[in-house]
C-alpha cells in the first residue's frame, strides 16, 4: 500500500486499541523450555492477533537445537511472542513468550526486565528443562508460578509430587492447564495475579 502524498499515517486497528477505561498495565512473561507450549498459550489467550517470531527449523540446527518433538514440530520461536489480554475493565496484561531453544536464551534478560511476574510452563515428559528456567527467574527476582501443560501423551502426577520434583517452595502456586484453551490459559494468568497480589500484601513484592 502506498501512503506517499498522504498527510495521515495508519494507526492501530480498531480491535487492537486499548479501551478508554484502561488505567493500569503489567508485563508478564511466559517462560519454559523448547516445545512446552509458550507460543500456543500466548496465542490462545491473547485478545489481539499475537505477534510471533517463529522460524522454520532447518538442518542447520541439528546438533545445536533441542530436537525434542522434531517429528511434529517444524518451527521455533527465535525472539519472542507477544499478546495482550484485559483481566478487568481497568487492567491489561502484556504477555511476552520467551524463546525455548537454548541458543536464544541470551534474550531472556531483556524480556525479564520490568516484568511483574512470570508463568513457568512445564512439560511432565521433560521436567529437567524447567530448573534452568526457574533459576534464571530467581536470579532476576521475578516472582513466578508453575503451570503444567497437560499433553495427551504426557504422564500425570499428583501436584504435590510435582512440587517436590521441581523443588518448589510451599507458597509458589502450581496448577495444571491446557495451553490450547483460552479459558484454561486465562485461569493460569489469574492464578499468577492472585499470587502477586498476595505478595504485595505481605510486602514481598517491591
Amino acid at each position: 500500500m502506498d501512503f506517499k502524498g498522504s498527510d495521515t499515517v495508519p494507526g492501530p486497528r480498531v480491535e487492537d486499541q486499548l479501551p478508554q477505561t484502561t488505567t493500569a498495565a503489567a508485563k508478564i512473561v511466559i517462560v519454559g523450555g523448547f516445545g512446552v507450549g509458550k507460543t500456543t498459550m500466548v496465542g490462545s489467550v491473547s485478545e489481539i492477533k499475537p505477534l510471533t517470531t517463529e522460524e522454520t527449523m532447518t538442518q542447520a540446527g541439528i546438533g545445536v537445537d533441542d530436537d525434542y518433538g522434531s517429528e511434529t514440530k517444524t518451527a521455533t520461536t527465535v525472539a519472542m511472542d507477544f499478546g495482550r489480554i484485559r483481566i478487568t475493565d481497568k487492567v491489561v496484561l502484556y504477555l511476552f513468550g520467551t524463546p525455548g531453544q537454548e541458543r536464544f536464551w541470551f534474550l531472556w534478560n531483556g524480556l525479564f526486565e520490568g516484568a511483574l511476574g512470570a508463568v513457568v510452563l512445564v512439560d511432565t515428559r521433560r521436567l529437567e528443562v524447567s530448573f534452568e528456567v526457574m533459576g534464571r527467574l530467581e536470579e532476576g527476582n521475578v516472582p513466578f508460578i508453575v503451570a503444567v501443560n497437560t499433553f495427551p501423551d504426557g504422564p500425570r502426577y499428583p501436584i504435590e509430587d510435582l512440587r517436590a520434583a521441581l523443588d518448589l517452595a510451599p507458597e509458589v502456586p502450581i496448577v495444571e492447564c491446557d495451553a490450547r484453551r483460552r479459558a484454561s490459559s486465562r485461569d493460569v494468568l489469574m492464578t499468577l495475579m492472585r499470587f502477586l497480589h498476595a505478595l504485595s500484601l505481605s510486602g514481598s513484592l517491591t
